[in-house]
């Protein structure tokens, strides 16, 4: 347990940092799996609205630190792939 004010000070911080960072991936995390229902049930026309909600929100955790850049990239990339394999159907 901390014992300095700072050091307390700093576990708030923390405590507080982490459920906002908890909180950003969970909302990642289920907005790739809406994506990913709507890519397996063919309709482009939903996946591609689902695909600009889910890129955003992985672009903005990114942004915040929460995943690496590469990482959100490589996401969108492969997110991105599915949708556009739909229409080639």
């Amino acid at each position: 347990m901390a014992n300095h004010k700072d050091a307390i000070k700093r576990n708030k911080q923390n405590q507080k940092a982490r459920a906002r960072n908890r909180h950003n991936r969970s909302l990642m995390r289920n907005r790739i799996k809406a994506l990913r229902e709507a890519v397996k049930s063919g309709d482009q026309a939903a996946a591609a609205e689902q695909l600009k909600l889910t890129v955003s929100t992985i672009q903005r955790v990114a942004q915040k630190g929460v995943i690496h850049r590469r990482q959100a990239a490589r996401r969108v990339s492969r997110l991105a792939q599915a949708v556009n394999g739909l229409s080639q159907d």
